[in-house]
């Protein structure tokens, strides 16, 4: 049975900036990986490279401007290859509710339950960067 990785944050801006931090490589550096490369489209490839040793690969899945985002990771280590991470948007008066998940986690092992945890943390760090600007240095995220 495979697990999955639920989180949603709240965060004080539209989904069109919202959107753009999430799916496109310029600003997703702001926030998650080290340097990406990607076209945020079904069926294109996005290289996420955290390191030299953790240079990572996914395909969108989904892509609906300013509502979903989603990638299948192709290349990356054992516990991720084939999992799929994605967000998903809904607008209110004030903001938009960010809802995060990362399905097909072939075990609860200590990279899943780990991996939980930084979505979390880098969840705030997104949060912080659309509302605030706040940019964390790559090497001080989690």
């Amino acid at each position: 049975m495979p697990f999955t990785i639920f989180h949603d944050v709240y965060i004080e801006t539209d989904t069109i900036t919202l959107y753009h931090a999430i799916s496109h490589p310029d600003e997703m550096v702001n926030w998650w990986p080290l340097k990406c490369r990607g076209i945020p489209k079904e069926g294109e490839m996005y290289n996420l490279n955290f390191t030299d040793a953790y240079d990572w690969y996914g395909r969108v899945t989904v892509a609906e401007e300013n509502k979903s985002f989603h990638i299948q990771m192709t290349q990356s280590d054992e516990d991720w290859n084939h999992t799929t991470f994605g967000y998903d948007l809904s607008q209110d008066d004030n903001g938009v509710w960010l809802k995060f998940s990362h399905v097909g986690w072939p075990m609860c092992n200590q990279e899943y339950r780990q991996s939980s945890f930084c979505w979390a943390m880098l969840l705030k760090g997104l949060k912080d960067y659309v509302e605030k600007g706040i940019v964390i240095p790559f090497e001080d995220r989690s």
